[in-house]
């Protein structure tokens, strides 16, 4: 979907049209927060999605801000996967505004498939979504960003060479900030330079996993298959401080919060935590865990709210705290 919780808001305030949109948080500026989405509007100011709001707004004062609606944009998500399982029985489900569809047995054209799924979403929902076509996953993912917003891009496999690699190497899905500086201090900055460099060079630079992905990726191979059942490893839940937080209380306060919603996911879910995670960050950015395995798998609130104290009472504050977060972890099923 295109700047997706953004778009969502414009049909619902449809005089902000044409207007940057800068959707997040409590949808205040002036408040800790960060970025969801911003409309492409707002983008051509340098705003983008994970940064803070305070940033945001000084790339953009003139911005409209507004709070995130997530019920309202699941509500959304559901009515455009629906159009999508009527296009495909086989669909990964990749998040609240993208999945993947297998479309190897379908009868027309993917080109055509792309273009009634598109048709279908706008009369539906009036949303404008961007479609990524590809012999697998990694060039379909890549495709589908080449021409945003409203756009519909095919690869095959004779265009790696043409169209993959003269991008620049942060296109190639996987590789994030520290990857791409990594790789230009090898000076690789594009695609196509990355190809140059012999697989194991990459496992030397980035260990056998990750630089045996790089020099599949590169190339455009990709035999991951589609994950149509999606079973939870973790579940975690975190909270920033509006004010940086220097005492225990405030602490064991918010961290008791923090589990119990935890402990309603799991029952939920059906699952049993096998261990428990406590995460601090501090007022200079500076992040520390601690984790402790529990007893015996469960979802009860006791033993698992004494395990994140327990992990709590390990950390030192020697520092004020701007974020704690707790994660249970080695999910099973009842």
């Amino acid at each position: 979907m295109d700047a997706f919780f953004a778009a969502v808001e414009l049909l619902r305030h449809p005089e902000l049209q044409g207007r940057p949109l800068i959707v997040g948080g409590a949808g205040d500026p002036t408040r800790r927060g960060v970025v969801s989405t911003a409309s492409y509007e707002a983008r051509r100011f340098g705003v983008h999605s994970g940064m803070p709001l305070r940033t945001a707004y000084r790339l953009c004062p003139e911005a409209i801000f507004l709070p995130v609606d997530y019920p309202a944009y699941s509500a959304v998500s559901e009515q455009i996967k629906a159009i999508l399982r009527e296009f495909s029985p086989v669909i990964e489900d990749a998040g609240i505004d993208e999945a993947f569809l297998d479309l190897s047995h379908a009868t027309d054209s993917a080109v055509e498939v792309a273009r009634a799924i598109k048709r279908r979403i706008k009369e539906q929902t009036g949303l404008t979504c961007s479609v990524g076509i590809g012999p697998n996953k990694l060039l379909a993912k890549m495709a589908s960003d080449m021409d945003k917003p409203d756009g519909l891009t095919c690869i095959t496999e004779r265009d790696i060479a043409t169209r993959i690699w003269p991008l620049a190497v942060r296109k190639l899905w996987g590789v994030g900030p520290k990857t791409e500086a990594r790789l230009a201090g090898l000076g690789v900055t594009t695609i196509g330079g990355l190809v140059q460099l012999p697989e194991s060079q990459l496992v030397a630079h980035f260990g056998q996993a990750h630089g045996h992905y790089l020099y599949r990726a590169a190339r455009g191979i990709d035999d991951t298959p589609l994950s149509t059942h999606w079973e939870p490893r973790s579940l975690s839940r975190e909270t920033t401080f509006q004010r940086d937080v220097g005492h225990w209380p405030a602490l064991r306060a918010t961290l008791k919060l923090l589990t119990q919603e935890l402990a309603t996911r799991l029952e939920e879910e059906g699952c049993l935590a096998r261990n428990v995670t406590v995460k601090l960050r501090f007022a200079d950015f500076d992040t520390h865990t601690h984790a402790v395995t529990l007893p015996a798998p469960t979802q009860d609130l006791e033993p698992i709210q004494e395990a994140a104290m327990g992990c709590l009472n390990r950390f030192a504050l020697v520092k004020k705290v701007r974020l704690i977060g707790v994660r249970m972890g080695g999910l099973m099923r009842l």
